[in-house]
């Protein structure tokens, strides 16, 4: 019974290096992947939501192949929040912009007072600009409501949330 025991553990661990190896390849690729949908999503399918969720889905896959200790080495919760407001930060900025200039909240066609670009370009721009606020706070609300569910809402400092 002994040595079942230990080729059971060592099947375990041969699959648990499997799974690190193949999981360290392929975040980064889906990050990258969720980069390019935050990045081309303000003139084709997908944008600032779908890249944001991607996003969160590599860290979260980072979680479920090691655990939560590593991911908050590459994100602690500090630079969770502050990518979180970010992203709040550039989507309201930008429309606060529009209407400083004269426009309606988020008319981006007025940021070319500002812009050296004609008025189609600047909405381009505008939604880009919008696009990544919203990918930020998307990427980082997800990961915080999957941490909090996950850790039970214990934060960093070991205390309840």
């Amino acid at each position: 019974m002994h040595d079942a025991a230990k080729e059971s553990k060592m099947i375990r661990d041969f699959e648990n290096i499997i799974i690190k190896t193949v999981c360290r390849a392929i975040i980064p690729f889906i990050q990258l992947y969720g980069l390019y949908v935050i990045a081309h999503g303000h003139y084709s399918p997908g944008g600032g939501f779908q890249g944001g969720c991607i996003l969160a889905a590599s860290f979260i896959l980072m979680v479920l192949a090691y655990d939560i200790k590593e991911m908050k080495k590459r994100m602690s919760e500090k630079i969770n929040t502050i990518l979180c407001s970010t992203g709040v930060i550039i989507y309201t900025g930008i429309g606060l912009l529009c209407v400083i200039l004269g426009a309606n909240f988020l008319d981006y066609g007025i940021l070319e007072i500002i812009l050296p670009a004609d008025a189609e370009h600047s909405r381009s721009l505008g939604i880009l600009g919008v696009e990544i606020g919203v990918g930020f706070t998307v990427m980082a609300v997800m990961v915080s409501i999957f941490l909090n569910i996950a850790s039970a809402g214990e934060h960093e400092d070991g205390e309840q949330g």
